[in-house]
């Protein structure tokens, strides 16, 4: 068992202990997509902003297909770094101006973390009642916690078990709501297209895979260099999170459509017995596996944060399931709160990460495709001083700050509505004025730094 357990954390993966192939990225990122909250986040639309079916589906789609372009773009950089994407990021940021972002992806993993508690003690109640709601959540807790100890290969062995399992219950799920589902009769007449509705489902449907985005590489940094090219890994992850994502998105618009809320608590309703039962429990097997991967990235990023002023510390097994158990206390603490205002509480986070994560996504990807073309000094990542990358890297900063500060006129959320969006009846766009100024701004920054940077480990 010693031998299974993971016992490495942020440190570089040496080329001897590399393995894996780049389709097994497809099972591990259908099977992250398929669950319960996929499902409520796809039952949003219609929900949220009284958008039709049809329409729903097309902003969804054309959000995850955007969304998973940054997403599997990040994933094909750990083959040829071989770690963490936080530590990569290092090499855009320097070493401490990348402990701004840190803290908004552990705010992001800790989140997630709290809403799949709540998704998944809700899913289990749902089909046995007689069951609490709080000694359920701490049961999903603690297995995310365990997997998430023993590390990254349990991670990727669970990942295709789910996604055989999942694949059959989403052929269950479908084949219920046409034969013995309870749709609504006018379920594709009911809703209204607008702007504002259409423009904030791509915006969560992209953000959906985008979140992804600061960990996906995590799992794919064991893969050899060599073997997993940047069109492989691309590949395998984008269909992957795609297609696992948009499936049960669409049957979230369906049940919410037709039940005329929140699409998780009103599937039992629309598929009957005993089919949401087994769905539903199905479900149970899905959190567990999604929790313990933001759980891992959660610790990682930790463990980064702390490397930053105490460079000779890289903790292995023992001292992650330190940090992830002190994580996992302060995510139950977050679902307590966040269960009884819940289908909002997720919807508002949801929305707020995207203002800070769609310009830190630019930077990145910019910076590794056409600045450095994946060449980067990885000792230096390493060093108190940042080596050739700095403690803080001012094109880096600016550009971000600029892609962050650009986005409040446009911003349209429940807490607050900026001057443009309200001119655009609430249509949310910051997210595309982000890109659009964050990508030639950091290119003309970047270019003006003299490059340093020599080839990464496994680098070709």
């Amino acid at each position: 068992m010693s031998a299974f357990v993971e016992h490495r954390t942020i440190d570089v993966i040496p080329a001897d202990e590399r393995t894996g192939r780049p389709r097994d990225l497809f099972s591990i990122w259908f099977a992250a997509n398929i669950g319960p909250l996929t499902i409520l986040t796809g039952g949003l639309p219609p929900v949220i902003y009284g958008l039709d079916f049809w329409w729903s589906i097309i902003a969804l789609l054309a959000g995850q297909l955007l969304g998973g372009l940054f997403m599997a773009l990040h994933s094909a950089q750990g083959p040829r770094l071989g770690i963490p994407q936080m530590i990569q990021s290092r090499g855009q940021f320097g070493v401490r101006g990348c402990l701004v972002i840190l803290v908004v992806v552990l705010v992001m993993y800790e989140g997630i973390y709290a809403a799949n508690i709540v998704s998944g003690a809700q899913s289990v109640h749902a089909v046995f009642p007689s069951l609490p709601l709080t000694p359920l959540a701490l049961v999903f807790a603690l297995v995310g916690l365990v997997v998430m100890v023993i590390g990254y290969r349990l991670i990727h062995l669970i990942g295709h078990i789910i996604t055989a399992v999942s694949i059959t219950s989403l052929a269950v799920v479908i084949v219920g709501l046409v034969v013995m589902g309870r749709i609504s009769a006018d379920v594709f007449a009911i809703g209204v297209p607008t702007a504002r509705g259409f423009l904030g489902t791509m915006a969560i449907g992209a953000l959906w895979l985008l979140a992804f985005a600061p960990y996906v590489s995590d799992y794919s940094r064991y893969m050899p260099a060599h073997t997993a090219g940047l069109k492989s890994t691309f590949w395998w992850t984008y269909g992957g999170a795609v297609l696992g994502g948009m499936i049960p998105m669409g049957i979230g618009v369906i049940v919410a459509i037709s039940v005329d809320g929140d699409a998780l608590t009103g599937l039992p309703a629309v598929l009957g017995q005993p089919l949401s039962t087994i769905v539903l429990f199905s479900f149970a097997a899905v959190i567990m596996h999604f929790n313990a991967m933001n759980l891992y990235g959660a610790t990682l990023t930790v463990v980064t944060m702390v490397q930053t002023f105490r460079t000779d510390w890289l903790p292995t097994a023992r001292g992650r399931a330190g940090i992830g158990a002190l994580l996992v206390v302060l995510a139950t603490a977050g679902a307590a709160l966040m269960s009884n205002d819940f289908l909002n509480s997720f919807t508002n986070l949801i929305i707020m990460l995207q203002y800070v994560f769609i310009p830190w996504t630019a930077v990145n990807l910019i910076d590794f495709y056409l600045i450095r073309k994946g060449d980067y000094a990885v000792a230096d990542l390493f060093r108190a001083d940042g080596g050739r990358y700095g403690r803080y890297d001012a094109p880096a900063l600016v550009a971000y700050t600029v892609g962050v500060l650009v986005e409040i006129p446009f911003m349209s959320t429940a807490l607050y509505t900026g001057p443009v969006a309200d001119l655009l009846a609430g249509a949310d766009i910051s997210w595309i004025v982000s890109l659009a100024i964050t990508i030639p701004l950091y290119l003309a920054l970047a270019r003006r730094r003299v490059p340093h940077a020599q080839p990464a480990l496994g680098a070709a």
